[in-house]
């Protein structure tokens, strides 16, 4: 698969919208510039990059979410990827990063504002498989400017 990063988003004081970036450091433990405030349920080693896809997210669109780049936690928003193939231990790699999936990245009411009626769950892996978004480790550090 073949596919493009169409966004990369950090949060320096934690938590969401996460703001757009051109490029990003990514370590084995997490996004140089990114912060988590919940550090139980976000970040660390195994869950070092949270990806989205833009098909997932035009989707939700689709459907009336006011959901965008960066509002629901994403360090990578990915394009061209079928995301419905992805599943735990894929790995993605760039030039000069590389990424193994880790676990799906169960919503939390703190993207609620992303979604009508503050209905979050829209992005559950249990509840719609494959409409959500994924954690990664980090198998190769380095540099990613897509641009």
């Amino acid at each position: 698969m073949t596919g493009s990063v169409e966004g990369l988003f950090v949060s320096p004081q934690g938590g969401v919208p996460k703001g757009m970036v051109e490029s990003l450091q990514i370590t084995t433990n997490g996004c140089i510039g990114d912060r988590q405030n919940d550090l139980k349920h976000h970040g660390g080693p195994t869950r070092a990059v949270c990806l989205m896809s833009t098909d997932v997210m035009e989707r939700l669109q689709a459907e009336g979410h006011p959901i965008a780049g960066g509002t629901t936690g994403e360090n990578l928003l990915i394009r061209g990827i079928v995301w419905n193939e992805l599943d735990i231990g894929t790995i993605l790699k760039t030039e000069h990063v590389k990424l193994r999936i880790t676990g799906d990245a169960p919503p939390c009411k703190t993207i609620k504002a992303s979604f009508v009626q503050e209905n979050f769950m829209a992005l559950s892996h249990k509840k719609t498989p494959q409409q959500t978004r994924w954690y990664a480790e980090v198998l190769q550090e380095g540099m990613y400017a897509p641009w």
